[in-house]
Parts: C-alpha cells; sequence; structure tokens
C-alpha cells in the first residue's frame, strides 16, 4: 500500500474530475493522502479540511488527512484575524499537521522580511496546537540561501518543541538532508526524483534512513517521467516509490510499506499530542 504524504487536492485542476482522481488513486493502492490546506492564503485555509469532510468514509477512496497553513507566497497577506482563524482550524479532528510553510525565495511573491516573520509566527502557533510543520523551502537560483535561513529558523525557533517535520519535496544537498535529520524531520520525496538532472534529490534518497523517509506527489505539480508536463495526481505516488526503490536497490513494494509505516508512526503522535 500506499501513501501520498503531500498533495493539493483543493486545487482548481482537480475541479472536474477530483473524485475520478481519489478512485483512480484508491485502484492505484493509494491507501492515504494528506491533503496540503494553503489554498489562496488567507480566506482559503480551510480548504483541505473541506475537501476530507466531503470525501472520507466513500467507498474507493483513501483516506484523507488535512493541514493548515500559509505558503510563502501569500505571506504578505496575513492579517491579525487570520493568525485567530488558523488556531481555530488547528483544533479540528482532520487537521494533523502544519504547512506548507517555510521560505521561497525563487519567486519572491512576499517581501522576505515577511516570510519570515509569518514562517515564525506559524511555527509559533503549531507549538501551541501540537502539530509538526510541513516546509517549503526554495532558494534563489544558484544559491543556497533560503535553505541556511530556513533551516537556522528551524533550528531557533522550532527544534525545542520536539515536535519535528517535514521537508516536502526535497531539493536541497547532503548537508541539508544532515542538518534536517538532526532536527528531527523527515524527508520527503517527489516526482523530481525521476527528472534527469535531479541526481542531488537520487542521491538524498539513497542514503536517507529508511525509517526517516515520506514519498509525496505535490499534486498536481512535479509529474514523474514518464508523465511528466501533465497534471499530477495521487495515483502517480508509485513512480516515485520506483524511483526511490531504483536507488536503494529494493523492490517498490518495499519502499511503499516503508514509507505508509514511517508516515503512520510519526502522524499517529501527533494525534495523541493533539487529544
Amino acid at each position: 500500500m500506499l501513501i501520498d504524504s503531500h498533495a493539493h487536492l483543493d486545487t482548481e485542476r482537480f475541479h472536474e474530475d477530483r473524485e475520478e482522481v481519489l478512485r483512480r488513486a484508491h485502484h492505484a493502492g493509494v491507501e492515504t493522502i494528506l491533503s496540503i490546506g494553503t489554498g489562496d492564503g488567507p480566506g482559503t485555509m480551510d480548504c483541505a479540511i473541506r475537501v476530507a469532510r466531503e470525501f472520507n468514509g466513500r467507498p474507493e477512496t483513501p483516506q484523507i488527512w488535512a493541514s493548515i497553513g500559509v505558503h510563502p507566497h501569500d505571506a504578505e497577506k496575513m492579517k491579525e484575524s487570520d493568525y485567530t482563524e488558523l488556531e481555530g482550524l488547528a483544533r479540528e479532528p482532520e487537521v494533523i499537521g502544519w504547512g506548507e510553510i517555510g521560505l521561497d525565495y525563487f519567486y519572491d511573491h512576499s517581501p522576505r522580511d515577511v516570510q519570515k516573520e509569518v514562517f515564525r509566527r506559524q511555527m509559533e502557533l503549531a507549538q501551541q496546537a501540537r502539530l509538526p510543520i510541513i516546509i517549503h523551502c526554495r532558494p534563489s537560483q544558484d544559491s543556497n540561501n533560503a535553505w541556511d535561513d530556513c533551516l537556522q529558523m528551524i533550528a531557533d525557533h522550532w527544534k525545542p518543541s520536539g515536535l519535528g517535520g517535514v521537508l516536502h519535496c526535497f531539493t536541497g544537498t547532503m548537508d541539508h538532508v544532515t542538518t534536517a535529520l538532526d532536527l528531527g524531520f523527515m524527508i520527503s520525496f517527489s516526482g523530481n526524483i525521476t527528472f534527469p538532472k535531479a541526481g542531488n534529490i537520487r542521491e538524498a534518497a539513497a542514503a536517507v534512513p529508511f525509517d526517516r523517509m515520506f514519498i509525496e506527489t505535490d499534486s498536481p505539480f512535479l509529474a514523474p517521467v514518464p508523465y511528466r508536463g501533465k497534471r499530477n495526481e495521487p495515483a502517480f505516488v508509485g513512480g516515485v516509490a520506483g524511483k526511490v526503490a531504483e536507488v536503494r536497490g529494493i523492490t517498490p513494494d518495499e519502499v511503499g510499506r516503508q514509507t505508509a509505516a514511517n508516515f503512520r508512526k510519526f502522524f499517529n503522535k501527533t494525534q495523541a499530542l493533539k487529544s
């Protein structure tokens, strides 16, 4: 069985066939999906909760959990009332994580100082809610600047909580892997692990301890080869498992079973802390 640890099920790109997308995932062996609840920022931060409530319990549909949070792209939209709303949403039973949050210096849709402040505030709220954080980190081209700032902020503001988190769609270096593992984080691999120029990602997937990794699609983005360029969907998470298996010299079934067990163990702790 497979778990897609990061998918944007709320996106308008699934509006026409969301039920069919979920059914295809089920038939591909996907038992659980974590639906990421950043939406389009303030005003849509309950989007993943709504998807989970609409589809959980339907036949031939994976179990859907939800996260909440504000993506760094939308950081400058935040008002004080939005933080209050997030505090309330964190108590909903479908919510098991806070994110994706972090820093994005590639697009700089929000000023970097604002990104940092919103990131810090969300780490404070996630700690109060006893929810692990799900990190988005994208540096500017030909630089590790966002990685350096993001990991330092986690060390300063998050590590003492002991809650850990997930580096989603990992694209960094082995030095970043080592630092993240020391901070108590899981490393999650997406469809870009199959791209020809993604040698650094494959190197990380071969080296990360087997009990510290997840797999994901980041749907509808980053469809793995041979679907690259098309809309990604949770049914394709098996392609990620296949590439991880290739670089580790094991079977895709072994990757599926282990990463599913990792997910359940990590987020079962979340449920225990919230209750």
